[in-house]
């Protein structure tokens, strides 16, 4: 394995063959001097050394060529950088993210909480019995918004879906075509309900229903879904499939009924 965040003259090494690369054939060493921060009198000595590995043939003057060896060792190089920061990103940073959940009992900082999702929102409580857990950052109140961090482990979440239910432009009726019956049936057992378009709007009031929002129903329904909530989005004729888009771009459960 090669290893090129070991040392400061394995990292110089290796961007000098990488300043190669980009700029072969025509090299210049001020000019990878300037870019990798040493002297030219170095990057001379570094790219004798490559030349004496293997890693570089010079084919005239100021002009050098990375071997098939070079390039393999490059990749082999750059795969230790990819890992090295997959595992800053991941396993460093990810456990320092901090997040806000909802204490559902008094919680003090430091303490071991278990994770999990009601309706739609991130709740902590006390105790490590959950499939997920973090550490939190704050102290907390019941009811309140709690840190944490050192995430371990994943929330049980089961995916929710989305019905979709057509009402009419008001050029074919709007939304005196659709029964208000219809729209309270497929409304009462939703966790979430939203509409986009006037005739949409008017549908679900007729049925003595306030959607939560009344624009961008698609993404707040296809989020909703994620979140595991069941969505019910009314929406006029001419809006069903930009909702349909939405919901199948992000892999969302939906079916589309006509009143």
């Amino acid at each position: 394995m090669v290893d090129v965040l070991d040392n400061k003259r394995a990292a110089t090494r290796f961007r000098i063959l990488v300043q190669i690369a980009e700029r072969q054939p025509a090299v210049s060493q001020g000019e990878i001097a300037e870019e990798v921060g040493v002297t030219s009198q170095a990057v001379s000595e570094y790219i004798r050394e490559l030349v004496d590995d293997g890693l570089v043939e010079k084919e005239g003057r100021s002009r050098y060529r990375v071997t098939n060896e070079g390039v393999d060792w490059l990749f082999r190089a750059a795969d230790d950088v990819r890992r090295f920061a997959n595992h800053v990103t991941g396993d460093v940073l990810g456990a320092m993210n901090e997040a806000a959940y909802i204490a559902t009992d008094d919680i003090e900082e430091g303490e071991t909480v278990s994770l999990f999702v009601e309706d739609g929102l991130l709740h902590a409580k006390s105790g490590d019995e959950g499939p997920a857990t973090g550490v939190a950052t704050t102290d907390a109140e019941a009811g309140t918004d709690v840190g944490v961090t050192s995430f371990e482990g994943v929330m049980d979440l089961e995916p929710g879906s989305v019905t979709v239910v057509q009402v009419p432009t008001v050029r074919s009726g709007g939304s005196r075509a659709i029964d208000p019956e219809f729209v309270s049936e497929h409304c009462e057992n939703a966790d979430l309900v939203v509409a986009t378009g006037v005739e949409a709007v008017i549908a679900c009031r007729r049925a003595e229903i306030e959607p939560v929002v009344t624009f961008a129903a698609g993404d707040v329904a296809a989020d909703g879904a994620e979140r595991g909530l069941h969505v019910t989005a009314l929406a006029t004729t001419d809006e069903v499939g930009r909702v349909t888009d939405t919901l199948r771009d992000a892999n969302v459960s939906y079916e589309v009924l006509e009143g």
